[in-house]
């Protein structure tokens, strides 16, 4: 398995989670550890449309690192498990990363609603186009 493949920290604790109380909990606890996207930040300009939950996504090229924000705390703990992997990934690793295998690898998708399965996607693909 490649460093790229690897799950971090935050996606290794899902993936090794067992039932569903625990994997909500421990995809709580993931949200809560996301550092929030600035207040002054959450514009229409980084809004990610297509989400069922309001999502905001910025990357700063200051620090070379992507942030995000949402109301929902499912949808947090998803944001802090893609931006785990995607910070640490250059731009042209991050553009080509299957970012859904990874959320299947770590238990993700099978507890993820239709319509939130298709906010992801649309998040995903603005992580990609950053």
């Amino acid at each position: 398995m490649s460093t790229d493949d690897t799950l971090l920290p935050l996606a290794s604790s899902l993936a090794n989670s067992k039932g569903w109380d625990d994997f909500t909990r421990t995809l709580m606890l993931a949200g809560k550890s996301l550092t929030p996207l600035p207040e002054d930040e959450r514009t229409s300009d980084t809004a990610v449309i297509g989400c069922e939950s309001p999502v905001w996504l910025a990357y700063f090229t200051e620090q070379s690192s992507l942030m995000a924000y949402s109301p929902s705390k499912v949808i947090r703990g998803v944001l802090a498990v893609l931006l785990e992997k995607a910070n640490v990934l250059s731009d042209e690793e991050r553009r080509n990363f299957d970012f859904e295998d990874y959320l299947s690898r770590c238990q993700l998708g099978r507890y993820l609603s239709q319509s939130r399965g298709n906010g992801i996607k649309s998040v995903i693909s603005r992580l990609k186009g950053i």
